[in-house]
């Protein structure tokens, strides 16, 4: 049996820093085992959050050279972890930071050069696994489903509370997910307002009151009227929720209260509709996890009938870095990564770019 000794990198929508989880993943005759043994979250300076906000924007030139920086930088956390943690590791699978997400015109593109990672941490890295999946004409997203399959598969459905939510649950035999909409993005767009970070519990959201029209604008956004798969970015944020936002003369905590019911109401809309049992489970993981006033608003719009459960705080700030590393390790034995039941592509396939240090 062998053991792979695997680093996950993931730094997501919310852009509130990078995860790394130091994993051991292995596969016995009943499915996949893993075990974390190590986790560091480095916070985002400032600048730092600046820039990745902004690369959108960037010209193609300063977007490749900072994708090659990024690289290294990321090369530069891992061996720290590496050296300060004593670890043997066989790889690392990262998954880079997205900038442009535009599946509908064959594009994603994660930032974090997998030379330059591999170069400066000295370890062989698997990464830019969205690629192969859009190549086939899938979403590319939502990646996570894999590891809810392969990892959680008691659980009735998996939400991830990021800066976007997804879900993902079985239906006949096949795996499948989409992202709902909004979660922690929108969120901590409010509270950078007045130069906070995020919500600590949902605290300030819990304070306030729904404001009626901007719930209402926000839960007729287009997106949500559209069948899956599918799956939103940065670039959609930016265009269709921020002006709204913004447009709206209310409280912070006003805002704030408004769109926890928002994300709420569209995540129970999607659960009741794909829901035919009596006693379900609803895994929650993701920063959102941790919003308390959050969790109890879900639990209320969901009823009785569907239990909502938040695993151990480990677990909820790291599944992802678990499962990029869960999806490095199939790309090494060369078995689906990527399911089409879940992206929409023409078939399952394995994702991931191999780069050695040199």
């Amino acid at each position: 049996m062998k053991i792979y000794k695997v680093i996950g990198l993931m730094s997501g929508t919310s852009l509130d820093g990078l995860d790394l989880a130091y994993c051991h993943i292995w596969e016995t005759k009943e499915g996949w085992e893993f075990k974390i043994h190590e986790t560091h979250s480095i916070s985002y300076s400032a600048e730092m959050q600046d820039k990745l906000k902004n690369s959108i924007f960037l010209p193609a030139d300063q977007l490749l050279q900072f994708h090659n920086t990024y690289g290294a930088w990321l090369g530069e956390q891992t061996k720290e972890f590496i050296n300060l943690n004593l670890l043997e590791v066989d790889f690392i699978a990262s998954h880079g930071h997205t900038t442009h997400h535009q599946p509908q015109n064959g594009l994603t593109f994660q930032i974090g050069s997998g030379q330059h990672l591999a170069n400066t941490s000295g370890i062989k890295v698997i990464c830019d696994f969205r690629t192969n999946d859009v190549a086939l004409g899938g979403q590319g997203a939502p990646l996570v489903p894999i590891g809810d399959r392969l990892f959680f598969g008691k659980y009735d459905f998996c939400l991830n509370l990021g800066g976007i939510s997804n879900i993902s649950f079985e239906k006949d035999g096949k795996r499948l997910a989409y992202d709902i909409g909004l979660a922690n993005m929108v969120l901590n767009h409010i509270t950078k307002k007045i130069n906070l970070e995020y919500d600590e519990g949902g605290a300030m959201a819990r304070s306030g009151k729904i404001n009626e029209e901007l719930l209402v604008q926000l839960n007729n956004l287009e997106f949500y009227k559209l069948p899956f798969p599918k799956s939103i970015g940065f670039e959609w944020f930016v265009e269709k929720v921020v002006p709204l936002v913004d447009a709206t003369q209310d409280s912070i905590e006003n805002l704030l209260h408004t769109c926890v019911h928002h994300v709420c109401d569209q995540i129970a809309l999607q659960i009741k509709a794909q829901n035919n049992k009596s006693n379900t489970s609803l895994l929650v993981t993701g920063g959102g996890a941790l919003n308390s006033f959050l969790m109890e608003c879900l639990q209320e719009k969901l009823g009785p009938k569907i239990k909502v459960i938040a695993p151990s705080p480990t677990l909820i700030a790291f599944k992802e870095a678990l499962v990029f590393a869960l999806m490095g390790v199939l790309r090494e034995e060369k078995k689906p990564n990527c399911l089409s039941s879940v992206t929409g592509a023409k078939r399952d396939s394995y994702g991931g770019v191999i780069y050695l240090p040199c």
